[in-house]
């Protein structure tokens, strides 16, 4: 048999190895569960927890703040890297008629408490805004993907648009991370 001619230099003498223990007996399971047993929760003194708590409002002021100027190591997965900054700098620098969705939005709302014809204008308009700002999603994604293709290469443009309708969407003042460059200074 194959098997056969496998056997260890030890087990062809016959000779056996003594296993060295452990010095010690095994514990009983009383003793081990006794051992791992201890409070599920730390030192819960209210020195402690008011160190906690400090610290833990330390740390989400830094990186909460680290957000909104953009560093790296703050920001989200989805606002990482050199693409996405670049992404975030295009759109921050052009004027976007989707930041004006959201107040025309509240405006077309109370006017549609107003007398009917008044709601049914209001929402016509609406809608007409919607569509110039569907216009201008597409318009800015087109061009931002040869800035981007000009930047990084076109094999490497990939999954931007939304990030950038998205962003674009917003009011300028309510962006996170909060807008590094001024309007009109499109990044090279």
């Amino acid at each position: 048999m194959a098997t056969d001619q496998h056997k260890t230099s030890d087990e062809s003498t016959g000779e056996r190895q003594q296993t060295v223990g452990k010095g010690r007996p095994t514990p009983t399971r009383k003793e081990a569960q006794a051992r791992k047993e201890r409070p599920l929760i730390g030192d819960r003194s209210k020195e402690a927890k008011r160190r906690a708590r400090e610290e833990y409002a330390r740390a989400r002021d830094r990186a909460r703040v680290g957000m909104a100027q953009g560093e790296e190591r703050y920001l989200t997965v989805r606002d990482k890297g050199p693409q996405r900054r670049f992404i975030r700098n295009w759109v921050d620098a052009r004027w976007n008629i989707g930041e004006l969705l959201i107040p025309v939005m509240l405006v077309v709302l109370i006017l549609t408490l107003l007398p009917r014809n008044i709601a049914v204008y209001s929402m016509i308009f609406l809608w007409t805004f919607v569509g110039l700002v569907v216009l201008d999603s597409i318009f800015m994604t087109l061009k931002l993907k040869k800035a981007l293709e000009r930047k990084f290469g076109a094999e490497n443009v990939n999954r931007f648009r939304w990030y950038a309708i998205s962003r674009a969407a917003q009011l300028r003042i309510l962006r996170l991370p909060k807008p590094q460059v001024k309007r009109g200074d499109y990044p090279s």
